[in-house]
């Protein structure tokens, strides 16, 4: 008898985890999915608007600069959107985890250790792909600082050709909201793998 009400508490823990797992995987694959798009879209439009007005500028001649100045920043900004996406697949692993562990068929059940390890793989993804953007939104603001303390220099009422590369663009902004969101999305995975983490190994 005692042995059948440990098995159905067991079951029922099963069952209550591989919801979580399903749960959490599908909230966090959405919104690091939604929050990427908008970030990678971003991105590669001031990418592409940067490459474009480089190139005018080196055809007439009459300013020097990388248009919005962004590079690094952009390029760190990539980065932390490269280990978004394996993230996002991380998410996709956990709803098939859950798949599985409600699965009727006990071998199709993931072992205890393979699942913590893909739940750790997470945290430390999204942990990287935070350092990462964050390092892309320390370049960014400072190029920024940098452009308003250049711009506060000028004069009012002097006649004074001001370089556009050193003037804050509105794609500066954007490049600034897409690293939030890509943090956003990183810091959405990241609760999602310690409230798992922290659920399949409570006692």
């Amino acid at each position: 008898m005692s042995e059948n009400l440990d098995a159905q508490s067991s079951s029922s823990t099963r069952r209550a985890i591989a919801q979580t797992f399903r749960l959490t995987g599908q909230i966090t694959f959405w919104a690091q999915l939604v929050l990427g798009l908008v970030s990678g879209g971003i991105l590669l439009f001031a990418t592409f608007s940067a490459n474009s007005s480089s190139g005018a500028r080196g055809v007439t001649g009459t300013v020097s600069g990388t248009g919005s100045g962004t590079g690094l920043g952009i390029f760190f900004a990539i980065c932390g959107l490269v280990v978004l996406g394996i993230g996002i697949f991380i998410s996709f692993r956990y709803i098939r985890i859950g798949r599985q562990l409600d699965s009727s068929n006990p071998s199709n059940h993931p072992r205890k250790l393979e699942t913590v390890q893909v739940v750790r793989l997470g945290l430390i993804l999204h942990l990287v792909g935070i350092l990462l953007t964050l390092i892309g939104a320390q370049a960014i603001v400072g190029i920024l600082l940098t452009k308003s303390l250049t711009v506060s220099q000028i004069i009012p009422g002097t006649i004074t050709q001001v370089d556009p590369s050193r003037v804050i663009q509105p794609l500066d902004i954007f490049v600034v909201q897409a690293n939030t969101n890509t943090i956003s999305a990183h810091f959405a995975g990241l609760l999602g793998s310690i409230w798992l983490l922290n659920r399949i190994t409570k006692p």
